[in-house]
């Protein structure tokens, strides 16, 4: 994830610099800290140049995630745990986009810390807003996830829309098992009368005898 120090003007980078540091000597107040952090440093593009959080986290995303891992370095991981669970229940959909973006900065070896962030992907893929969806499949912690439900996490960027290659380890992670899925989807998409996502030949080229002879045409090339 990109270092948002990086991608800020001097004045938003005083200001981040004071929140990091009153995190850091109060982590008790994040729950002030984390929600004002937006307003009182930076908004706007990310990386990834969409405003809307969608394809990457925004500017608002990466700073929040920073103060998590100040947070990190601050409190015990039980502690830890807590507040970003914390965080993520109270928090509107743009905190809690941001703490999803921001659980790459966490030490998921910690029990407790990987158990939140995996109640947390489960959460966020439990819901229909699109940019919740993404930063959840983009998260590294995916890795935590075991096969069965990872590639729950495919299917669900396929059936909103989101794209795959934002699924963290989509290219490492992908087998016999997910085409079969996908092919099952695909064809039950068109049994419906319903348009068959081109993602989804983002997998099925790749196990051409599972998907079978036939599986669904691409109708438009991938970039």
């Amino acid at each position: 994830m990109a270092d948002v120090g990086d991608l800020l003007e001097e004045d938003a980078r005083t200001r981040l610099a004071a929140l990091r540091a009153e995190v850091a000597e109060h982590p008790e107040r994040v729950a002030v800290l984390f929600p004002a952090a937006a307003r009182r440093v930076a908004r706007g593009a990310g990386p990834s140049g969409d405003p809307t959080g969608a394809e990457g986290p925004t500017l608002d995303d990466l700073v929040r995630a920073d103060l998590l891992r100040v947070l990190a370095q601050a409190l015990s991981p039980g502690d830890l745990a807590g507040e970003v669970d914390a965080l993520y229940e109270y928090g509107d959909a743009e905190e809690r986009r941001a703490v999803l973006h921001g659980l790459d900065r966490l030490d998921t070896r910690e029990p407790e810390v990987a158990a939140t962030a995996r109640r947390l992907l489960a959460d966020a893929l439990r819901t229909n807003d699109t940019r919740l969806v993404a930063a959840a499949a983009a998260s590294g912690t995916q890795a935590l996830l075991d096969d069965h439900a990872w590639r729950q996490t495919v299917l669900k960027c396929l059936f909103v829309g989101v794209p795959l290659r934002l699924v963290a380890g989509v290219d490492e992670r992908a087998d016999a098992e997910l085409a079969r899925m996908c092919a099952d989807f695909a064809r039950e998409r068109e049994r419906a009368g319903r348009a068959v996502p081109a993602d989804v030949h983002r997998v099925l080229e790749r196990f051409p005898r599972v998907a079978g002879p036939d599986r669904p045409q691409d109708p438009t090339p991938r970039s």
